[in-house]
């Protein structure tokens, strides 16, 4: 089942902030909270789904890699998929670190603390890939250029300036989270002296101004195997966002989609294509060279032909891209009607009609079966 997006499921617009997000978070998990709604599951399922749009949204990274790439950008990082285990490291423990950053021990805590200079997982990303037809069929290699954050290079992603050093935050001793009373509400919040990290930079890097991370646009080579068709995904491991704190990179997913084609249509390994002919050929049947893949072929045209009848030419389709037999052509044959006739070959037409004579019905038989169906329907009809 596809997942709402993350703003309808919170109610905020787009350009909601920080402060509007906690807002309707709070609102919703307060009613849908499963201490409040105990054995309703449709109660809990929708506390999890709001828990999740909200680790996303508070986060501002997860939130622009969410808003430039969807559910694909934070995938494995709040919503489980590509390379997560469920959102916030999987189960309760997840969306109750969450819940915990807004609530604190209201319904009686949130799950256990995480280290905030714990190695995090960078997110995944996902790359549109445009194909002609014949590039998806025979497979080919080509190149990208995709936006991401990644480590910096110059402080290795620490966010420190070299030859700096960090100490313990003196406000949150490390936790990264401080802890507000405010009557019967006891609310956590990220430590506005580090920011949630847990430690103070003294001298926070030239390059990355302490974030660790820096936008970067990086040109790769992708090889794309034979076979392909709309909707696969070709998977680059550690392509992704680059990782947190010395996390592991996220991968890339490049999704690919077929451009319409001029003559054929694609329909898994099968390829169909309209032929038109004349009705001189369709009556006296004759050979037409049709277009392939591979180059032309010539087929040949019966005498008698009626329109839409399907010629297959087997193996001239696509070989799967994972594995058997290539599919086939099929070519449907569309008679085409002359215009633009000068006088001369209107008189023809016409003298060929009246050499039918009375015999004209069995030239045509369903055009007659079409009539008679006709009669047929409006005598029934008679009282």
């Amino acid at each position: 089942m596809s997942k709402r997006d993350y703003y309808e499921v919170l109610g905020v617009e787009r350009g909601a902030d920080t402060k509007d997000i906690k807002k309707a978070y709070r609102r919703l998990a307060q009613k849908h909270h499963p201490d409040r709604n105990p054995d309703d599951e449709t109660s809990a399922e929708k506390f999890r789904e709001v828990s999740e749009a909200y680790e996303v949204l508070s986060d501002a990274d997860k939130r622009a890699a969410y808003d430039q790439f969807g559910h694909a950008g934070v995938d494995g990082q709040g919503g489980g998929g590509f390379g997560g285990g469920g959102f916030g490291g999987g189960g309760a423990g997840g969306f109750g670190d969450v819940f915990g950053d807004v609530f604190g021990d209201i319904f009686g805590g949130g799950g256990g603390r995480r280290n905030p200079n714990a190695p995090q997982r960078g997110s995944d990303l996902r790359y549109n890939l445009d194909l002609d037809l014949e590039s998806a069929v025979a497979g080919t290699t080509v190149d990208i250029r995709v936006p991401r954050l990644a480590a910096c290079g110059h402080c290795d992603g620490d966010g420190a300036e070299p030859g700096s050093s960090k100490e313990t935050c003196p406000t949150c001793n490390g936790m990264g989270k401080v802890r507000m009373q405010q009557g019967f509400f006891a609310v956590e919040q990220a430590c506005p002296t580090c920011h949630g990290r847990g430690e103070k930079i003294s001298v926070p890097c030239r390059k990355c101004h302490g974030e660790g991370r820096v936008q970067e646009s990086k040109t790769l080579s992708v090889k794309i195997p034979p076979g392909v068709d709309t909707g696969d995904r070709i998977r680059l491991n550690g392509e992704g966002e680059g990782g947190v704190n010395g996390g592991p990179s996220g991968d890339l997913y490049v999704q690919v989609n077929l451009r319409e084609h001029d003559i054929f249509k694609r329909d898994g390994r099968h390829l169909q294509c309209e032929v038109p002919i004349s009705f001189v050929d369709a009556a006296l049947g004759g050979e037409l060279n049709v277009p392939t893949l591979d180059g032309r072929v010539v087929l040949k045209i019966p005498a008698e032909t009626q329109t839409g009848k399907l010629f297959r030419l087997r193996g001239k389709g696509v070989k799967p891209v994972r594995g058997g037999p290539a599919g086939d052509l099929l070519c449907k044959v569309v008679i085409e009607t002359p215009v633009s006739l000068n006088e001369e070959q209107k008189e023809l037409l016409r003298q060929f009609q009246q050499s039918l004579g009375d015999t004209g019905k069995s030239h045509s038989p369903k055009e007659n079966s079409f009539f008679d169906g006709v009669k047929k329907f409006f005598e029934d009809m008679k009282p």
